[in-house]
């Protein structure tokens, strides 16, 4: 896991530690250059690594000492173009992994002393576009462990369009089950199953097509497979899992036996998007799910998980607030072919 890497990089386990860690600009920069060049500064112009000439009243201009062309640590990251000071960003990075639900823009906006709810609003979905790693791996694939699958609605009930009509969104899930030792506590609860590592994905429809291209985009083959006797999973098989499709026909003891960590991580979900968040757009759910999931699968790092939101912030591009009201941004997901 990415939260394990990166040692060298310092993290706050306490409000005061991330005083003392990021008092300033120059102590955020200092951090943010080592996260983007853990060898040494590399010149973005001539590829030469080597200590970079720097400006003290401007510590987040590096000027490269072989071209002497200028480079700014925030460009090519979510941070680019933003007039936002860095340490504000620091802020908001640590804000959104510490605290255990998340925040709303606004709760944001009023944490930060924001005066513009744009610009609480940019500021979240340019950390959400670092939640995904660009080289995600895929789950499963562990012995003696299964990897559960089903897919449910997200969103609420529409008055006054018709019987029947409603705008809500299909997420599909995959979620590792793992197993508790023998005479702990938690043991009893589940059978002794809990979560392991999740993936959500907003899907078209429920079709073969689009359940199985998102379970081979997320799910290592070979790995044992667990899902409801749903057509659009018969197709696993084939693409190479070892396939356990359950009768459930809607009754929910047969649920709660053999699909009850995907039904918990749903729930779970839904409470956080209602109760955090009072809801969301269907434009940006991708988005929230991909929130939801980095928390999720740090929940048993989350002050570590700072510094590795802020490392694949370093490395990946962020929307523009004309792109994410446009609809013209993609928010990034683990599949490519669910675009």
């Amino acid at each position: 896991m990415d939260v394990l890497d990166r040692a060298e990089l310092g993290f706050p386990k306490s409000l005061p530690e991330f005083q003392e860690l990021f008092p300033d600009d120059a102590a955020c920069a200092g951090f943010l250059e080592k996260a983007r060049w853990p060898n040494g500064f590399t010149c973005p112009h001539c590829q030469k690594t080597g200590e970079p000439s720097r400006i003290k009243s401007r510590p987040t201009v590096l000027t490269c000492r072989q071209c002497r062309r200028q480079s700014t640590l925030m460009s090519g990251t979510v941070m680019e173009r933003s007039h936002t000071p860095l340490s504000t960003w620091f802020w908001a990075a640590y804000l959104v992994i510490s605290q255990t639900n998340g925040m709303s823009a606004a709760q944001f906006q009023r944490q930060l002393g924001l005066s513009r709810y744009e610009t609480a609003f940019g500021l979240l979905h340019k950390l959400r576009a670092a939640m995904v790693r660009p080289n995600q791996d895929r789950i499963g694939g562990l012995p003696g462990q299964h990897v559960e699958i089903d897919e449910t609605w997200i969103g609420g009930r529409t008055r006054g369009e018709g019987r029947g009509v409603h705008h809500k969104v299909l997420v599909a899930c995959a979620v590792e089950v793992r197993h508790r030792k023998n005479g702990t506590a938690q043991a009893l609860r589940k059978g002794g199953r809990y979560a392991g590592r999740v993936r959500l994905v907003v899907v078209s429809d429920r079709s073969a097509n689009q359940l199985g291209g998102f379970v081979g985009s997320v799910v290592t083959p070979g790995t044992r497979l667990v899902t409801d006797d749903w057509t659009g999973y018969a197709g696993l098989r084939a693409r190479g899992y070892d396939h356990n499709a359950i009768a459930t026909r809607g009754r929910p003891e047969v649920s709660e036996e053999f699909l009850p960590i995907v039904h918990l991580v749903f729930s779970n979900l839904k409470t956080w998007l209602s109760g955090t968040h009072h809801g969301v757009s269907p434009r940006h759910l991708q988005a929230y799910l991909n929130e939801f999931t980095f928390r999720f699968n740090r929940r048993f790092y989350p002050f570590n998980a700072f510094r590795s939101l802020l490392g694949i912030a370093a490395e990946v591009s962020s929307p523009t607030l004309n792109e994410l009201y446009s609809g013209d941004w993609q928010h990034p997901t683990y599949s490519r072919c669910m675009r």
